[in-house]
């Protein structure tokens, strides 16, 4: 068909859900009619899968106690800096003027107890607790509502069981059924109903990225 290099060119942004809702009911009805495009789709489709199984790398369980080590360090690197600026200070410029006088002596020890209390009070570093665990910032995507779709909750006989992907942007790309009637109709409504649904994206430590979701869908009632 004419159109499928146009089509097959939104392959990547449909999956992520990038494109807007009329470019992927254009798509979605596309594939509907054209064998090699479905095909090609289907690959893509196997890829994103394989992908999203592999999942984002896990911190290490012990990140938040290095992390506030090896800031620690840093603080005690740079009062310990400080120090030694102060110190040259002392011995080129104060020093050999303290020394001239015996009025220079009170200054002296004046400075020598401010060195010794930055000493004794910044130099160490502030404890770590050892038993602090990080906090889990990993969540799951969550269902919003339906703008504009018809209604598709009459459709259904029986109760539909469907896993849903959603992309980082919170939109549906893709589902599977996993119970409940395969007809032509079903998918029909589910097309309808998915295509117009808005989602919570999941959330790797506060980033959007993609994620599945398990939908329950009745006659009465539509759950996430």
């Amino acid at each position: 068909m004419s159109d499928c290099p146009s089509i097959r060119s939104q392959f990547s942004e449909y999956l992520d859900g990038a494109v807007s809702g009329t470019a992927m009911h254009a798509i979605a009805s596309h594939l509907e009619g054209c064998q090699e495009c479905t095909t090609e789709f289907a690959e893509w489709r196997a890829l994103q899968r394989v992908l999203t199984s592999i999942g984002p790398a896990k911190p290490p369980a012990d990140l938040g106690l290095r992390l506030r080590v090896a800031i620690s360090q840093e603080k005690a690197r740079t009062t310990r800096r400080r120090i030694d600026s102060w110190q040259m200070y002392w011995e080129n410029t104060l020093s050999p003027v303290l020394v001239r006088g015996a009025a220079g002596l009170a200054t002296a020890m004046v400075l020598l107890g401010v060195m010794a209390l930055m000493i004794g009070t910044v130099a160490a570093p502030p404890p770590v607790a050892a038993t602090e665990a990080m906090p889990d910032s990993t969540t799951t995507p969550q269902f919003l509502y339906t703008v504009g779709g018809t209604d598709a909750r009459g459709s259904f006989s029986q109760p539909v069981l469907v896993e849903v992907a959603i992309s980082s942007t919170g939109r549906v790309y893709d589902y599977r059924i996993v119970s409940g009637p395969t007809t032509k109709e079903v998918r029909e409504a589910l097309d309808n109903m998915l295509l117009m649904s808005h989602f919570t994206p999941a959330q790797f430590y506060g980033v959007p990225v993609p994620g599945r979701a398990i939908l329950s869908f009745s006659g009465a009632s539509v759950r996430g």
